[in-house]
């Protein structure tokens, strides 16, 4: 599928992942939505590269529509990436104290990160559908993000793991669901990726989880991730499938 001529809508564009994807889509040529809600970054990105930034909150199916109508209105939307992030509980199932996992803080988590990303999906799919077919009836592809938690989560990270669990697992269903129109939906589950969201931690994360990796021995980067979607864009022959980018990486118990 030709990027160039066709809008795209990244939720979470103004973070770490969502960025590089932006950038990545933008230099392609695509017609990019920043759907996010930091609004320094996102009018910085409005600013410098002519994408248009609209302030969205996942979990809003009013305000995902808006930022899919402004994404309309640039050209054909047939491009949905999902990096958006959101609080997220942890803990242990039964704390040394004898007391269950909260409740509230699993609910939210996988309001977040399960929720939202179906809520992200069906919206764009839906839009995604009115537009003409291209050559061999597609008409866009959505991807979304997991984790690598959502295979092997460790310790304390039940609330996390499961809803990334619940991402991996609407993936093919979704694909399948959406066949007759033409849409892919292609999930990439990311290991440990260097993001600026980690501040000044990033150098010690560095170097704990860079000699962890099988190769190459670092934690991944923005870039990479973007590279990848960017080639499931592409490809049409890639559709309701997961795909690890790790370096080969799998969590331990802690």
């Amino acid at each position: 599928m030709q990027i160039s001529g066709s809008s795209a809508l990244v939720v979470g564009g103004a973070g770490g992942l969502g960025e590089a994807t932006v950038r990545r889509l933008h230099g392609a040529g695509a017609k990019v939505v920043v759907a996010d809600m930091a609004d320094d970054k996102g009018a910085a990105l409005e600013s410098e590269l002519g994408v248009r930034y609209v302030r969205t909150d996942a979990t809003s199916e009013e305000s995902v529509n808006a930022a899919i109508a402004e994404a309309e209105a640039l050209a054909p939307l047939r491009i949905s990436v999902d990096t958006h992030g959101g609080p997220a509980s942890g803990g242990r199932l039964v704390g040394k104290d004898g007391s269950p996992l909260d409740l509230e803080g699993f609910k939210t988590t996988v309001e977040f990160y399960l929720t939202a990303v179906f809520n992200v999906m069906r919206l764009s799919a839906a839009a995604i559908a009115k537009t003409e077919p291209l050559e061999e009836g597609g008409r866009g592809v959505i991807v979304t993000t997991a984790s690598i938690a959502g295979y092997e989560g460790q310790i304390g990270q039940l609330p996390y793991a499961a809803a990334k669990g619940g991402v991996l697992g609407m993936t093919l269903v979704a694909a399948r669901d959406l066949s007759p129109l033409g849409i892919r939906v292609v999930t990439i589950a990311p290991g440990t990726i260097n993001t600026p969201a980690y501040g000044k931690a990033a150098d010690q994360l560095e170097q704990y989880w860079g000699p962890q990796v099988p190769f190459p021995k670092r934690m991944g980067r923005a870039g990479e991730y973007a590279q990848l979607a960017q080639s499931i864009i592409e490809n049409d022959y890639l559709n309701g499938e997961t795909i690890r980018l790790d370096g080969a990486l799998r969590f331990p118990p802690r």
